[in-house]
C-alpha cells in the first residue's frame, strides 16, 4: 500500500465552506493590530470561515501562542513560550467590545512553565471582559492547570459563566494523545470546580475517529455525568499535519446524531454533536440550549411529582 492510500479519503459531509467576506477580514486585522491570538487560527479549526465570516465570533486564545505540551491531535506551536503579556486581558476585553459579542470563548495554551498554569492572567481576563462587557457571557476552556486546585479556584474565584475543560478523547487512548495530560485528572478538575462554584455550568468536549470503540465513547459520556458535567460535545477528529496521529474512522452525520441521543438519555443539558462540532461552536447556542433543556426537564418533574 503506498503512503497515499494509508490516508482515509474525507467523505462529501466534510467538504468547508471558505468565505473571507468583509467580516472575516474585518476580523483577522482587528486580531493582529492588537497582538491577539485565536484558537481558531492556531489550531487549524474548519468552522474558522463560518465563524468569523458569517457569525463573527471568535475564541480568544490567551498566554501567548506557545504550549508547553506537544498532544499528537493537536497543531498549536509548541516549544518554551514567551514572558507573560499582563495587558493581554485588557486588550481581548477592548476587542469583545469592538465585536459586540454577547458570549464569548477564551480558551490558552497550556503553561506548564508557570506555578499557577496561567490561572492568574486567565481570571484577570474574565474580570477584564466583565467590567467592559457586563452583559457578555464568559465562557473559559483552560488546560488542567497541572491538576493544582489552588489554580483552579483562582479561575472559579472569577466566576465565568461556564468552565469548559476537555476531555479530548477515551481513556485508552489518552496516553497516545494528550501529552502530560490525564484522563482522571482532567475528571477531577471538572468535578472540582463544580464543587467550587455549585451554580456554573461544566462542559466538556470529545473528539472520535483516533480509533476508540463506541462503547469507549459511552463510558466516557458516563464518566463527565459521574463528575457532574453538564453539557458535551463531540466532533470528528481532522489530522492537521502529517506528523499529527492519522484519521483511524470518519463517523458519519447518523452516527453522530445517534451518540447526541445516547448523550442526552444520560442526562446532559445539552449536546451538539457533528463532523465539524469543535469545543466552542456555536458556543452561546450551546448555553441557551443547555438553559432551556434544565428549565424543561424542571418542570416535567414537578408535573411528575
Amino acid at each position: 500500500m503506498s503512503k497515499k492510500e494509508e490516508y482515509l479519503r474525507k467523505p462529501e459531509w466534510l467538504k468547508i465552506k471558505l468565505n473571507t467576506n468583509e467580516n472575516y477580514n474585518a476580523l483577522k486585522k482587528m486580531m493582529r493590530e492588537n497582538n491577539l491570538h485565536t484558537v481558531c487560527e492556531e489550531a487549524k479549526c474548519p468552522n474558522i470561515h463560518e465563524c468569523w465570516a458569517e457569525r463573527r465570533t471568535a475564541t480568544f486564545m490567551i498566554l501567548g501562542d506557545t504550549c508547553t505540551r506537544a498532544c499528537r491531535f493537536c497543531a498549536v506551536k509548541t516549544g518554551l513560550p514567551n514572558e507573560l503579556d499582563l495587558q493581554e486581558p485588557e486588550r481581548v476585553a477592548d476587542s469583545v467590545t469592538l465585536m459586540n459579542l454577547k458570549h464569548v470563548v477564551v480558551t490558552a495554551v497550556a503553561r506548564d512553565d508557570l506555578r499557577d498554569g496561567g490561572a492568574a492572567v486567565f481570571a484577570e481576563t474574565v474580570r477584564a471582559i466583565r467590567r467592559k462587557n457586563p452583559l457578555t457571557g464568559i465562557e473559559v476552556l483552560p488546560s488542567d492547570m497541572g491538576g493544582i486546585s489552588d489554580n483552579l479556584k483562582m479561575l472559579m474565584d472569577a466566576r465565568p459563566d461556564i468552565l469548559n475543560h476537555n476531555i479530548e478523547t477515551v481513556e485508552r487512548l489518552t496516553p497516545r494523545v494528550r501529552a502530560r495530560a490525564k484522563y482522571h485528572r482532567s475528571l477531577e478538575f471538572l468535578r472540582r470546580a463544580k464543587e467550587m462554584q455549585p451554580d456554573i455550568p461544566t462542559k466538556s468536549s470529545l473528539m472520535i475517529g483516533l480509533g476508540e470503540t463506541k462503547e469507549e465513547i459511552i463510558a466516557t459520556m458516563d464518566d463527565l455525568r459521574a463528575n457532574h458535567v453538564d453539557i458535551m460535545t463531540i466532533g470528528q477528529y481532522l489530522q492537521p499535519s502529517k506528523s499529527h496521529l492519522k484519521v483511524v474512522k470518519y463517523y458519519s452525520p447518523e452516527e453522530f446524531q445517534e451518540l447526541k441521543e445516547i448523550a442526552l438519555s444520560k442526562g446532559f443539558s445539552h449536546c451538539e454533536a457533528g463532523p465539524l462540532v469543535r469545543s466552542s461552536y456555536h458556543a452561546d447556542e450551546q448555553v441557551n440550549a443547555a438553559t432551556k433543556r434544565k428549565q424543561q426537564l424542571g418542570e416535567q418533574e414537578v408535573k411528575e411529582a
